[in-house]
């Protein structure tokens, strides 16, 4: 099975919580760690490494707090997932042909090669600037889903 870690899946919604606030505002690991429901014990240790990869800037002291290094449209999932999981391939045969004694005569190999292209575009294309619009989305959908179904 495919499957990210849970470390990346934190660092996604770090920076999702981060691409929906003003550009350039500061905000506490405290908070995102709360709004984004991450556990204290992993978070410092995913901002550090997200500030290493250049994904955000980290203010210390009392008015510091975490920013996107870039904005949100130049930062996409391919790039977050790439930086916490390495490159990921869908099969062996796809990492080296030596795994695999059919080469490129494999029907089910070219089917790989085809899906995992598909997988690295998809993630490419999905921007945290996208995401955090998506979001905004969510958000005015369910509110008008309740303020429906609210009795007058």
């Amino acid at each position: 099975m495919i499957r990210i870690n849970r470390q990346t899946d934190y660092a996604i919604r770090l920076i999702l919580y981060l691409a929906q606030q003003a550009e350039g505002a500061r905000v506490s690991t405290a908070e995102v760690r709360k709004e984004m429901q991450i556990p204290p014990a992993l978070a410092q240790r995913i901002v550090a490494d997200l500030a290493r990869g250049g994904f955000i800037i980290t203010y210390p002291g009392r008015d510091g707090g975490l920013v996107l290094a870039r904005p949100a449209q130049e930062i996409n999932l391919r790039q977050i997932v790439e930086h916490f999981e390495g490159k990921f391939f869908i099969s062996d045969c796809l990492v080296d042909k030596a795994n695999c004694p059919f080469d490129n005569k494999c029907p089910v190999r070219f089917r790989w090669v085809k899906l995992q292209s598909q997988m690295v575009l998809e993630l490419e294309q999905v921007t945290f600037k996208e995401l955090a619009q998506d979001a905004m989305s969510v958000d005015e959908l369910f509110a008008m889903e309740i303020s429906k179904n609210t009795v007058p």
